[in-house]
């Protein structure tokens, strides 16, 4: 049955003007009309749709704003520039602070309301990774009962800037505000083309799977009825640090560009022209660390507001959104990370505080007898500390915290919709080699870019079924291929009677099924869960 929302939106919204490929797809927003194609695939698609105003000038380290009223009709038919990343120290003339942009990608035909699938690209919030995403793949896979939504940003300095002075004249994770635009948007929007508001499901991988996390907790799990469902794929835990604990990047930054004499220095900082601004911006250690850099310096604040409390606090104590929801990993996320030239246990040590100050010397003692060097290299052109290393940042980042949030839902949120799954497909040259398989590797197969000759293009059909069926449904079995074994749901436990339970993806599609979580995974994932929120994650 048609509701009068949705056909509301196909009367005024959408406006169709002729069929082929040179279709002219009206949307009227309110604001402005965007003008959509459709692609190659023969979906509709509309690119560059601007969801908020310019994050330039007095707008910089501030909430997203509304988007201006624009009488003319757009053309929206191309991509645009992703927003500026972290660290850099020159201008990049392919982004711009100018950059909040989503682009909407559903069926041609005409039908009843379809599901949405909102997607949060990764880079670790210190870039958008992923932005150029096609959905066209995922919706052919759910019988073109689908929408697809994907979006830009602010990341690094200019959506993760903290310090005093910006709590006071400015608004905290910027980035995170930037995404819930993104999510009102679609709520008052999305009917236009032809989705439905009322099932939405947010999914991201890396640090998109965390903001994914970050959503289901924000305001301390109060649930605004802006999504239905949630899937997070390689879902990171980055170090949260608190306002006085950023201080030192804003104080790091004001020095480097000058403004540290200015009597207002964020206004100092809001009037330097990007160039400047881009052509300062290194990654700098951290107070407290291992004497080097992190991975990825910016990140998400606790500021009392969107994030209340660490995330392993919140979702022990029950303040998460109670949706259905996906999260899962590959086999070795940490990898691609960690360096290889390692020389001893210390610098082990010390590449784990460049990224998590707050571990103790008894935290490193405890994770060094959990991951054990071997005697001799494993692996060629890495030393034997490499792989206890990427293992132990891997699971602490990475592997634990996507079981974790598996098991919440039915330990505090009293939800039997949790599901969890392993993405184990490799490809002969990683395993030589060591690197296994790698952090978000099954993000492609989900999206089915995937070469037919890549090992993991043959697991497409099989994953697709499964997540295209819980964004419809919000169940991952009810839509699965006819040959695809049943996906049980997440309960953890102390031993393998029903309870860990998850879905292990290897290559031979005949040959998925579910596994039991025992052993030395559990036990290493119990100590990190163990100090997750001491040591701000």
């Amino acid at each position: 049955m048609l509701t009068p929302v949705f056909i509301l939106g196909l009367l005024f919204g959408l406006i169709t003007e002729s069929h082929g490929q040179d279709n002219k797809l009206v949307v009227d927003l309110g604001y402005a009309k965007y003008n959509g194609f459709v692609g190659e695939k023969g979906m509709n698609q509309w690119f560059g749709i601007r969801y908020a105003a310019p994050p330039t000038g007095n707008n910089r380290f501030r909430e997203p704003q509304d988007p201006a009223d624009n009488p003319e009709v757009q053309q929206a038919n191309k991509r645009t520039p992703v927003c500026h990343s972290s660290p850099s120290t020159k201008l990049n003339p392919d982004q711009s602070e100018d950059c909040l942009f989503l682009n909407v990608f559903a069926p041609a035909k005409e039908t009843k309301p379809r599901a949405v699938l909102v997607w949060f690209q990764g880079g670790g919030l210190n870039s958008n990774a992923d932005a150029n995403g096609d959905g066209s793949s995922l919706i052919a896979a759910a019988d073109n009962d689908l929408v697809v939504v994907t979006f830009n940003f602010r990341v690094g300095v200019h959506g993760f800037l903290a310090s005093k002075e910006v709590k006071k004249d400015g608004n905290l994770n910027a980035g995170l505000l930037d995404q819930r635009k993104v999510l009102h948007w679609v709520q008052k929007n999305i009917h236009l083309f032809g989705g439905d508001p009322e099932r939405v499901t947010i999914g991201g991988g890396s640090a998109g799977g965390g903001a994914v996390s970050l959503h289901l907790t924000a305001y301390g799990g109060k649930n605004e009825n802006l999504f239905s469902a949630a899937v997070g794929e390689s879902a990171s835990y980055g170090v949260q640090y608190t306002v006085e604990e950023s201080q030192y990047q804003y104080d790091a930054l004001v020095k480097r560009v000058k403004c540290d004499k200015a009597p207002d220095t964020l206004k100092c900082l809001r009037d330097l022209d990007i160039k400047t601004l881009s052509e300062n911006n290194p990654n700098v250690p951290v107070p407290g660390g291992g004497g080097g850099t992190p991975v990825y310096m910016w990140s998400n604040h606790i500021d009392g507001d969107f994030t209340p409390d660490w995330s392993y606090n919140l979702y022990e104590t029950g303040k998460f959104v109670k949706v259905p929801v996906i999260f899962g990993a590959c086999s070795n996320e940490g990898t691609t990370f960690t360096p290889k030239n390692l020389a001893n246990q210390s610098e082990i040590d010390n590449f784990m505080k460049n990224n998590y100050p707050k571990l103790t010397e008894e935290d490193l003692a405890t994770a060094a007898s959990l991951y054990p060097v071997p005697d001799k290299p494993e692996y060629p052109d890495s030393t034997q500390f490499w792989r206890p290393l990427a293992d132990m940042y891997g699971h602490m980042r990475y592997n634990c915290p996507g079981l974790y949030m598996s098991g919440s839902y039915p330990r505090v949120g009293g939800m039997n919709t949790s599901w969890s799954y392993r993405w184990d497909v490799a490809r002969p040259a990683n395993l030589a080699n060591g690197n296994g398989v790698t952090h978000v590797a099954e993000g492609g197969a989900v999206w089915g870019s995937y070469k037919k000759e890549d090992p993991e293009s043959a697991l497409q059909p099989i994953i697709q079924s499964y997540w295209t069926s819980f964004i419809r449904s919000h169940d991952p079995n009810t839509h699965r291929l006819k040959d695809a074994p049943e996906w049980l749901g997440y309960t953890e436990g102390e031993d393998s009677s029903g309870a860990n339970r998850r879905m292990l993806f290897v290559n031979d599609p005949k040959k998925v099924a579910i596994e039991t979580i025992i052993g030395l995974l559990q036990k290493r994932c119990k100590f990190w869960h163990s100090i997750g929120a001491k040591i701000g994650q």
